[in-house]
């Protein structure tokens, strides 16, 4: 297949281009402004170094290529930054996703998969964990609410044009790196829970903290559903294969189905590095939900998709060998 990669130098899309590559089967072009990415982690195609505001260009690139599928990852991510900077987020996040969606119409590109988020989900009570893909989506911040704007894009435009069709891949917690170490969050003042404590236990920060120990948990701190970058690689290639075989447009949760307590996520990485540390307590931060968990079994039954990396421990002990090397 001849595969568009957009946002394709950032943390997760840097690993599906991998993944893709190691196929030895598609042609690839990844697409990236550079912001947050970089040009490094890309290990294979051709690249573009190119803002997806640039409509005419990206238009032109559509014209040159006879695309099969696009993978659309090119957006903005920081939650805060979000609320301060919305209109950043539905410009970026909705707009410039509806542009690649219009030119996939008129180029006849008819797959497409679209980097969502849990974060369409807004703040579950405990009584609705885990959240399946039917639960109830009220995202509370302007990234979420971005996301979930694009799938509604990628909802109509599939019903208006029976041959496109789509997959949306809403992640949970996504940590790690690459198992062979080429790869990884590079991220600069990332916010991550795991790259976060990779830093302290290597000296990069003095210190990090636990924001909220009195949620309605067992050890008082926020559960979230971390998966392994790798494995969330791997279901945007089972995605493809979904498109390939079936003639319908579908959204899928991606993550393992269980969680770990935010106390939980620091001792493992304690007991992986062998350092301890400094953490401080300090107040909850709005808008996080004491729980976030996915029902994963809509992805594993109708993509055949088997996590490979469901290991806390693997997947602390990836993230802390790749901020070793850089």
């Amino acid at each position: 297949m001849n595969i568009l990669v957009t946002g394709g130098a950032g943390y997760i899309g840097s690993h599906v281009v991998k993944q893709l590559g190691e196929l030895g089967e598609h042609k690839i072009t990844v697409l990236d402004n550079l912001v947050t990415g970089f040009e490094s982690s890309i290990l294979y195609g051709e690249f573009i170094n190119i803002d997806l505001s640039d409509f005419k260009r990206v238009e032109e690139i559509f014209s040159e290529n006879k695309f099969d599928a696009v993978i659309h990852f090119a957006a903005s991510l920081v939650v805060p930054e979000s609320v301060s900077d919305p209109l950043k987020y539905y410009l970026n996040n909705t707009v410039n996703t509806a542009n690649v969606i219009n030119l996939c119409l008129k180029y006849k590109v008819n797959k497409f998969i679209f980097s969502s988020t849990a974060a369409v989900y807004g703040e579950p009570s405990m009584d609705k964990i885990p959240v399946d893909e039917l639960s109830l989506t009220a995202p509370i911040n302007p990234y979420g609410s971005s996301k979930l704007m694009s799938e509604s894009v990628l909802k109509d435009a599939s019903n208006a044009f029976l041959d496109f069709n789509y997959v949306a891949l809403r992640y949970f917690n996504v940590a790690g790196a690459s198992v062979d170490g080429k790869i990884g969050q590079s991220t600069k003042d990332a916010t991550h829970l795991i790259k976060v404590a990779a830093e302290c236990a290597l000296g990069k920060r003095e210190k990090m903290y636990v924001f909220g120990d009195d949620y309605p948990t067992a050890d008082g701190t926020c559960i979230r559903d971390y998966i392994h970058v790798e494995d969330l690689a791997s279901a945007h290639l089972k995605a493809l294969e979904y498109l390939e075989k079936n003639d319908k447009s579908d959204i899928f949760n991606c993550g393992y189905g269980h969680g770990f307590s935010v106390n939980e996520v620091l001792d493992t990485m304690k007991k992986v590095t062998g350092v301890d540390f400094k953490v401080l307590k300090e107040d909850r931060r709005a808008g996080d939900p004491a729980a976030l968990i996915s029902n994963n079994s809509k992805i594993t039954k109708l993509m055949n998709w088997t996590p490979k990396y469901d290991d806390l421990e693997l997947i602390c002990k990836t993230a802390y060998e790749w901020e070793k090397k850089i």
